[in-house]
């Protein structure tokens, strides 16, 4: 499960923050002011940061200053009532992933904590393991039975994003959105495609199985 740390000094908006992202499957712990965060991160890991920006004691601009000049890669999303675009140029240029103005509409903050989480987790494993099967994001690349497939993008992201998280059952919507992209075109067909290819690539795999829900959608079982 996925670690949040909310730092927000407005209480009720730090208590609506943690609500809403544990409905939605994450582990969350709310501080009030940057240098909680800092104590907070000495002895707790955390995949993920929601800042405000105007806090007592070190605001957002300082702590995600501290965080990149300290070599901490974890992503922030910084959340801030100011909406100039001087503010928006500073959230990134001290080294902010994502930025939002409040009023926050919890439903898009969700969106983008899940975006990031996806993006840093491209991107600091790079490599999954299941069993004695390897897939490789870098090459695209995946090896099983002895055997390495060297597979077209959207088929490697797709499997990748499914054996990442065996299990769960994923919609074909929620497949769309994350692979094709939230403003795509595209039928929701196209998922049954390439769940289609992917099933006669790997159906020797003695380590996982692609596996239909009936009016869901799919997901990735170990063997």
């Amino acid at each position: 499960m996925y670690k949040i740390l909310i730092a927000e000094d407005d209480g009720e908006l730090n208590v609506l923050f943690q609500r809403v992202l544990i409905k939605n499957g994450y582990d969350v712990k709310g501080v009030s002011n940057g240098k909680m965060v800092i104590d907070a991160l000495s002895s707790e890991y955390f995949d993920l940061i929601i800042s405000d920006i105007m806090m007592p004691e070190l605001d957002g601009y300082d702590l995600v200053n501290y965080l990149r000049e300290s070599g901490r890669t974890i992503p922030v999303l910084v959340i801030t009532a100011k909406d100039t675009f001087d503010d928006m140029k500073l959230a990134f240029a001290v080294g902010a992933d994502d930025y939002m103005v409040k009023p926050v509409n919890v439903n898009e903050m969700v969106v983008r904590v899940n975006a990031l989480l996806r993006r840093a987790q491209m991107i600091n494993d790079r490599k999954l393991v299941i069993g004695s099967t390897v897939l490789e994001c870098d090459s695209l690349t995946v090896t099983t039975g002895g055997e390495s497939s060297i597979l077209p993008q959207k088929e490697f992201m797709l499997l990748y994003k499914m054996a990442s998280y065996p299990g769960k059952t994923f919609t074909r919507k929620q497949l769309m959105d994350d692979i094709w992209g939230y403003e795509n075109d595209w039928d929701t067909h196209t998922v049954d495609v390439h769940i289609n290819r992917l099933r006669d690539r790997f159906k020797n795999c003695e380590d996982f199985k692609i596996i239909t829900i009936r009016g869901l959608g799919y997901k990735v079982v170990r063997v």
